[in-house]
C-alpha cells in the first residue's frame, strides 16, 4: 500500500484551524509537546530501562517521524499505577510482569548469544524477541512468567502509544482529529474538499483551510448541547423511594420512568458526569476515561478482554462508548432451548418487549430502514438510515455477489435533527465515526443525552463519582441503605427499594461481596460473551475507515443458517475502525511488529472489516468469582472464567468462512481474522425457578423482596444481537412492573 497522502506538517497545521475542536487541540498539542526523550525513568532502574528502550526500537519502526519516547511512556504509566481494566489470570500484576519480563529478555540474550540484550546486533535482538514471542526463549524467568503473554502485552502497549501520536497517525494518512464539522465525503475514494489529493501536493496552509471551511454547524456548538442541571438533592438522613446503582442502558431508562411516576429516586454512578461538547476529544487515548479500568482477572481458554471491549464508566455507562448499533432480536431468540434443546428459554417473550422496543426507538431517535427486511411489518423507525460508509458499501458489494441480502442497519444516531420530549432538539450525526470513544455532538443516543435528562427533569438526582461498597439490610432481610464512597468520603443513603444496574461483572461482584440474594448459588454463574469474530481486508479503493457510523450495514440472513452445525445463529455487520484500535487488534491478533507492522499500517486507509454477533450458550465452566487479590479499595478483584464451547467454535468457523468469501467477492486482499468475544452477559439469571435463577421475570430478587437487578446480567441467553436495545426495553418493563406492584402494595 502507498504511504500517507498527507505531507509532513499536515497535523500541526490542522491544529491551528477550526477543523479541530478546542478539546482535541488541547489534548494533541499536549501530546506533541509532552515526553522528553532524554528524561530519566522513574519506575525502572537505568539498566532495565536501557533494555526496554532497545526492545521498543526493534518492535516499533519509527522511520518517518522524529523518535517518540515509547519506553518512557510505559515507565510513566507504571509509575502512576494505571491500567487498562484487565489482565490475563496467568500473569502477575502489571508492574511485576514488566520487571520480570525485562529480566527474562536479558537472561535469554545471555543464554543465546553470551551477551546482554543491548549489546546484541539488531539481528540477534530480533532472534531473542521472536523466541520470546513464540514461547521458545530459554531461561528460568519464563518458567513462571508466560513469555508469549508478556510479549503480547508489551507489544500491544507500545503500539498503542505510538499510533496515538498525531505525527505517527499522519504517516498512515489519518486526520480523523479534524472532524469539528464532521465528514461529508465518507464513501469509497472520497476526500474532503480541503484534503491534499496527491502525495506531491504542497503542505496544507492553515490559513487556506480556515478560509475554505464552512462555519461550524449547531451540532458542534457547545452552547447547543444538552447538559441538564442537577437541581434535585435528597437528604442522606431520610430514605428515598429507590436507589439506582448504575446509569447505563439498564439503569437510566428505569430511573427516568420512576422519576416520571413521582418517586424520589437517587442514581449512584461510579464515574464522572461529563459534558461531551467540552470534555470529549477526538482522540482514542484520552477517551479511555470512558472505560472501566479497575482491574479484572481474565481466565479460561478464551480469556475475555475487558476495559474498552465491553465496560464503561461515567453517567451513561457503556453507552458512552457503544457503537449505537441497535438491532432487535428476532422472536425465536427468546426460546433457543425449545427450538434446539440447548441453552435456556427466556421467561418472557418478544411480544412482551415489543411495545418497549418501539418506545425506546422513539426516545433514542433510531435511524433505520423501513420496512425492515427481516420483519417487514415492524413499526417504522423514527428516522431514515444513516449514509453507508466505505466498509458498508464494500460489504454490500460482496454480499450482492454471493446472493446475501443486506440492509442499512438500525443505529441510535440521528440522520436528521430530532426533537426529544424532555430533552429538546438533538443534532444530526456528523459522520465523525468516533462512536466507540464518545460522541461530542449529542447525535448518538447515549443515556446521558436521552433518558438521564428526562430523569433529571422529573426530579431524579444523579450522584457521580460514587462507588458502592456495601448494601445494608434490616431485620426482615430487606435492603435498608446503600453505602458508597464519594471522593474519599464514605456516605450512606437509606432507601425503600434498590435497583442494581451495574453490569454483568460489578452487579454479581457487589452481591457476592455482601453475601446477598444467592440462595440459588447462581450469582456469578452462566457468564456469556457473544462470538464476535472479525475478518479484515485491504482494498484498492480508499475506504477511510474512521469516517461514518461504524456499523452501517447488516445482514440477518445468517440468523438460522440452513447449513449450520450449531444451535442459534448470528448477524453480519460492517465495521469501521479507528487507528489505535486497529493497530492494537493487529498486534494482538497477528503479532506483527517492526517493518511488517509499519508496512501493514500504511494500508490503514484501505482497510474495512466485517464481524458477527452470535448466540453464546451458558456453561458451568464460564463464571465469575471473587479472587484473593485485592484492588485499591481493599476489595477482592473479580476473576472471570471463559472458554468458548463447541457450539461457539462451530459458529465461528462457519462465520469466518462466509466473511472471507464476502471480502474476496468484494475485491479484498491481505485478509486476516481477529478472534474475539463481545459484551458481558449472564451472572444473575432471570427465570421462574428460584433454585435456578436469581431474579424473577420482573427483575425482582427471589431472596430480597425490595432488590431488583436490571442489566445484562439477568439475560438467560445471550440473544444473537447486540444487547443495548433489549436492555433499555427490559429496563422500562421492569420499572412498569415495579410501579404496578407498588400500586397493589406488593413491594
Amino acid at each position: 500500500m502507498e504511504q500517507s497522502p498527507y505531507p509532513s506538517g499536515t497535523v500541526r497545521n490542522l491544529l491551528n484551524t477550526r477543523q479541530v475542536t478546542p478539546k482535541t487541540k488541547e489534548v494533541l498539542q499536549q501530546r506533541l509537546e509532552a515526553t522528553n526523550p532524554f528524561s530519566k525513568p522513574s519506575f525502572f532502574d537505568e539498566a532495565a530501562f536501557a533494555i526496554l528502550q532497545a526492545v521498543a526500537t526493534q518492535l516499533i519502526s519509527q522511520v518517518e517521524v522524529e523518535p517518540i519516547a515509547l519506553a518512557l511512556a510505559l515507565d510513566e504509566r507504571l509509575t502512576k499505577g494505571t491500567g487498562d481494566g484487565w489482565r490475563y489470570n496467568t500473569m502477575p500484576p502489571d508492574s511485576r510482569a514488566h520487571q520480570l519480563g525485562l529480566q527474562g529478555l536479558e537472561e535469554s540474550a545471555k543464554l543465546l548469544f553470551s551477551r546482554g540484550f543491548i549489546f546484541l546486533t539488531e539481528t540477534e535482538q530480533d532472534a531473542v524477541l521472536q523466541a520470546v514471542q513464540q514461547g521458545k526463549a530459554p531461561g528460568t524467568i519464563w518458567e513462571t512468567l508466560p513469555s508469549k503473554r508478556y510479549f503480547e502485552e508489551l507489544l500491544v502497549e507500545l503500539t498503542e502509544v505510538y499510533y496515538s501520536q498525531p505525527l505517527a497517525q499522519e504517516t498512515i494518512g489519518y486526520v480523523g482529529m479534524a472532524d469539528a464539522q464532521g465528514w461529508q465525503a465518507i464513501g469509497l475514494n472520497q476526500l474532503e474538499h480541503w484534503e491534499p489529493q496527491r502525495l506531491t501536493d504542497a503542505v496544507i496552509d492553515a490559513v487556506e483551510i480556515e478560509a475554505d471551511t464552512k462555519q461550524p454547524s449547531s451540532s458542534t456548538d457547545p452552547q447547543k448541547q444538552v447538559t441538564p442541571p442537577i437541581v434535585t438533592s435528597y437528604s442522606l438522613d431520610s430514605p428515598v423511594d429507590a436507589v439506582v446503582i448504575g446509569t447505563g442502558a439498564g439503569g437510566a431508562p428505569l430511573l427516568a420512568r420512576l422519576a416520571q411516576a413521582g418517586l424520589s429516586v437517587v442514581a449512584l454512578e461510579a464515574g464522572e458526569f461529563w459534558n461531551p461538547a467540552q470534555d470529549f476529544a477526538t482522540d482514542e487515548r484520552s477517551q479511555s476515561k470512558l472505560f472501566w479500568t479497575d482491574e479484572r482477572l481474565s481466565a479460561g481458554e478464551d480469556p475475555i478482554a475487558f476495559g474498552n471491549n465491553n465496560s464503561g464508566i461515567g453517567v451513561g455507562g457503556s453507552t458512552l462508548h457503544y457503537t449505537a448499533y441497535v438491532p432487535r432480536p428476532q422472536p425465536d431468540d427468546f426460546h433457543l432451548h425449545r427450538d434446539f434443546g440447548v441453552g435456556v428459554d427466556w421467561a418472557i417473550s418478544y411480544e412482551d418487549l415489543k411495545p418497549y422496543y418501539e418506545e425506546v426507538e422513539r426516545v433514542l431517535g433510531v435511524s433505520g430502514p423501513s420496512p425492515y427486511l427481516w420483519e417487514p411489518d415492524r413499526t417504522p423507525y423514527p428516522l431514515p438510515p444513516l449514509p453507508l460508509n466505505g466498509a458498508a458499501q464494500l460489504m454490500e458489494r460482496g454480499c450482492q455477489a454471493l446472493g446475501i441480502q443486506t440492509s442499512p442497519a438500525a443505529n441510535a444516531a440521528l440522520s436528521a435533527p430530532y426533537f426529544q420530549p424532555g430533552v429538546g432538539w438533538r443534532s444530526t450525526c456528523t459522520n465523525r465515526g468516533f462512536c466507540q470513544a464518545g460522541c461530542s455532538v449529542g447525535a448518538k443516543a447515549s443515556m446521558d443525552v436521552t433518558f438521564i435528562p428526562l430523569a433529571l427533569e422529573h426530579g431524579a438526582e444523579v450522584r457521580s463519582n460514587c462507588f458502592v461498597t456495601r448494601l445494608e439490610t434490616d431485620a426482615n432481610g430487606r435492603i435498608s441503605a446503600v453505602v458508597y464512597v464519594q471522593k474519599g468520603q464514605e456516605k450512606r443513603q437509606p432507601c425503600r427499594s434498590l435497583f442494581l444496574c451495574a453490569g454483568a461483572i460489578e452487579s454479581p461482584r457487589l452481591l457476592l461481596l455482601n453475601n446477598l440474594a444467592n440462595s440459588s448459588g447462581q450469582i456469578g454463574r452462566n457468564f456469556m460473551a457473544h462470538p464476535g469474530v472479525q475478518v479484515w481486508g485491504q482494498f484498492p479503493e480508499e475506504v477511510r475507515p474512521y469516517k461514518g457510523i461504524p456499523g452501517g450495514l447488516i445482514s440477518e440472513d445468517t440468523h438460522r443458517p440452513r447449513d449450520a452445525d450449531f444451535a442459534g445463529g448470528y448477524l453480519l455487520q460492517s465495521i469501521g475502525v479507528m487507528p489505535v484500535t486497529y493497530a492494537s487488534q493487529l498486534t494482538r491478533g497477528l503479532g506483527l511488529w517492526g517493518d511488517r507492522l509499519r508496512s501493514h499500517m500504511f494500508g490503514y486507509n484501505h482497510t474495512a472489516g466485517i464481524n458477527i454477533l452470535g448466540e453464546c450458550l451458558p456453561y458451568k465452566h464460564n463464571y465469575l468469582e471473587l479472587s484473593n487479590e485485592k484492588d485499591d479499595r481493599g476489595l477482592p478483584k473479580p476473576r472471570i472464567h471463559f472458554t468458548n464451547g463447541e457450539n461457539e467454535r462451530r459458529m465461528t468457523i462457519h462465520a469466518e468462512a462466509l466473511m472471507r468469501q464476502i471480502w474476496s467477492a468484494a475485491g479484498a486482499e491481505s485478509l486476516w481474522t481477529f478472534s474475539r468475544n463481545a459484551h458481558t452477559i449472564g451472572t444473575c439469571r432471570m427465570g421462574t425457578d428460584p433454585t435456578q435463577a436469581v431474579v424473577d421475570p420482573d427483575g425482582r430478587s427471589f431472596d430480597v423482596p425490595n432488590l431488583y437487578i436490571m442489566d445484562n446480567s439477568i439475560f438467560p441467553s445471550a440473544l444473537s444481537v447486540n444487547p443495548a436495545l433489549t436492555l433499555m426495553a427490559l429496563s422500562l418493563r421492569v420499572a412498569d412492573r415495579f410501579l404496578q406492584q407498588a400500586q397493589l402494595g406488593e413491594v
